[in-house]
């Protein structure tokens, strides 16, 4: 039996079942390179305030740095009896150097040890998050470029609305992807403080120096209260909130993908890259790939509830509840990453049929607000517009026939107003580069956003590399 480094007040050993219930070490290991990060800043701010020597300090820095090369190459084994990542590692660096090892836990918890392990790795995560947002901008915007002058049906209630520029409709993801970016970022700001020095909930009594501490390991704010401190996770909700957004329109994307590629909608076809087939079905092409995408945004919804149930009635300060915080943070983190990866790769190998897309734009009376504004143009007040413009689609769903088909006497017998220039309206092309408003769909308003967008991705890739 392995005793434990905290067993001087216990008589009996841990009970096997219990060692292997309560471990997280085979969770937590994957922090072995944060844990060893906020080690080796913490024993060096000890020797810089004289707590320990900088002969030790220099000793345990070294053999920590061993440390993180054997587990780096395999070396190094996990068993539940070691806890956790951090008894894990302490327990080998003792085993090295004997007790100047034991010298390195002074002046701090292992509460304040795994706040600092998990602002660290969120760190890490939160900056991929955004980079990989990145490349699904990049891909939108290429897409966008690439197909400028392709116009499909927009949509609402899933019924055929008005004419837009398929470029347009992959901008309103841009724009989406962009406001995930933006809470990523936002989230940095409150994870992106100390907590080491806080000890278990009240503070230490050796002379430590925090801002020593957050100087050297890149943190710009240090904690204002340690009780708050030891036992804050509002910043792997707030992640795991930013996550699911971010899940959420990937999936409406997904949902999107998985319709346009149908027989029934015909718009794309998938890449064979990201499609598989059907056991029984030879003809089959299934987009796999969108439907996990769409199906994985329900695991990171789940972690959100867990974090927000884990932690909704907990007393001040920690409590060991608060060690099943870190695999849905985890699982979201991995998930996302993996996620937007891989719709940056599928993206630019979409084939879009362009006479579907502008067939189905035509269908479906999508010009018929167009008409309306003609009217307004004409003198009518919009109600009285909207009314004839009504029964001249009515008209039309009788005979068969879209408006563009109509001839200009029967336009005429529903108004007198209208003349042969209606027809410049019932045009795809113009249709949609009238509707230049800020934020529509017209040509010259999407060259814009395409420049802007192009402008800010190189900013923001600038600002990612430092």
């Amino acid at each position: 039996m392995v005793e434990k480094l905290w067993q001087g007040r216990f008589e009996q050993p841990t009970n096997k079942q219990v060692e292997e219930y309560t471990a997280s070490i085979h969770f937590d290991s994957r922090l072995y390179k944060y844990d060893i990060q906020g080690s080796i800043a913490h024993c060096k701010m000890l020797a810089e305030r004289q707590i320990i020597t900088h002969d030790e300090a220099a000793l345990i820095v070294e053999t920590l740095g061993e440390i993180q090369r054997e587990i780096e190459r395999g070396q190094l084994r996990f068993d539940p009896s070691q806890e956790d990542i951090h008894m894990a590692v302490e327990r080998q660096l003792m085993q090295k150097i004997g007790e100047v090892g034991g010298k390195l836990h002074t002046g701090r918890s292992r509460n304040d040890q795994i706040c600092l392990d998990m602002r660290l790795y969120l760190r890490d995560v939160l900056k991929q998050c955004r980079m990989a947002l990145c490349e699904v901008q990049q891909a939108l915007v290429d897409l966008a470029e690439k197909h400028q002058e392709y116009i499909m049906p927009g949509y609402t209630h899933l019924q055929h609305a008005q004419p837009v520029l398929l470029s347009h409709h992959f901008m309103a993801y841009y724009e989406m992807f962009e406001r995930d970016d933006q809470r990523f970022r936002d989230c940095l700001a409150r994870t992106d403080v100390l907590p080491l020095g806080s000890a278990a909930l009240a503070g230490t009594t050796f002379p430590i120096d925090m801002e020593w501490t957050a100087r050297y390991l890149g943190f710009p704010a240090v904690v204002k209260n340690s009780m708050d401190a030891v036992s804050d996770r509002d910043h792997l909700i707030e992640f795991n909130s930013a996550a699911a957004i971010t899940m959420m329109h990937v999936s409406r994307m997904a949902e999107e993908l998985i319709l346009w590629s149908s027989s029934e909608f015909a718009f794309i076809e998938i890449s064979d890259a990201f499609c598989t087939g059907s056991s029984i079905m030879p003809q089959k092409k299934n987009p796999d790939v969108p439907e996990l995408m769409r199906g994985k945004t329900a695991r990171v919804y789940g972690n959100l509830m867990t974090l927000l149930t884990l932690t909704k009635a907990l007393p001040l300060t920690y409590n060991r509840d608060l060690q099943e915080d870190k695999e849905p943070v985890f699982d979201s983190a991995d998930t996302v990453i993996s996620t937007l990866k891989i719709l940056g790769k599928l993206l630019p190998e979409i084939r879009f049929h362009r006479e579907r897309l502008e067939h189905m734009a035509r269908e479906g009376f999508t010009l018929a607000t167009d008409l309306a504004d003609y009217l307004v143009r004409r003198g009518l007040p919009f109600r009285k517009a909207h009314h004839v413009v009504g029964q001249i689609v009515q008209h039309c769903v009788q005979l068969g026939k879209e408006l563009e088909e109509c001839t200009l006497e029967e336009l005429k017998g529903f108004h007198k107003v209208i003349d042969k220039d209606v027809f410049t309206f019932l045009e795809l092309k113009s249709a949609v580069d009238r509707r230049d408003s800020k934020g529509g769909t017209a040509s010259s308003r999407l060259s814009a956003a395409l420049f802007n967008a192009r402008k800010d991705l190189e900013q923001k890739r600038s600002q990612l590399a430092g």
